[in-house]
């Protein structure tokens, strides 16, 4: 009687060995766990360098929208300079101090230590 309880509780363990030794220990699920182990860390397409890669993606693709806003800024700004006379030439005078002819330009330089004081 004893045996055959020992028996009937050591059964079921060597049962679950076998199929662990039958689908877990098998060399092509062994072979496969290896080769998804080596794809993920240590090769160089690995998902590690492609995760990396797509956040520069993502940072570059981010650069360019800033760049197509100035862009649309500057052409809006630069079809408006050349449309309008009076326009190209208040930018003139402000930004390269032309002037007219007979026409004096007085350039007021502010002292940055008073200012700072203040």
């Amino acid at each position: 009687m004893k045996e055959n309880k020992l028996i009937k509780e050591i059964q079921p363990k060597s049962e679950t060995f076998k199929l662990i030794q039958k689908y877990v220990l098998n060399k092509y699920t062994i072979t496969v766990c290896l080769f998804l182990i080596w794809m993920v860390f240590f090769d160089k397409t690995s998902f590690l360098v492609i995760n990396e890669l797509n956040g520069e993606i993502d940072k570059y693709e981010e650069q360019l929208q800033y760049y197509k806003t100035e862009y649309e800024k500057n052409d809006a700004f630069y079809k408006k300079l050349m449309n309008n006379k009076s326009e190209k030439e208040k930018y003139a005078r402000e930004n390269y101090f032309m002037k007219k002819p007979n026409e004096e330009i007085f350039i007021l330089v502010v002292d940055s230590t008073k200012v700072a004081k203040k």
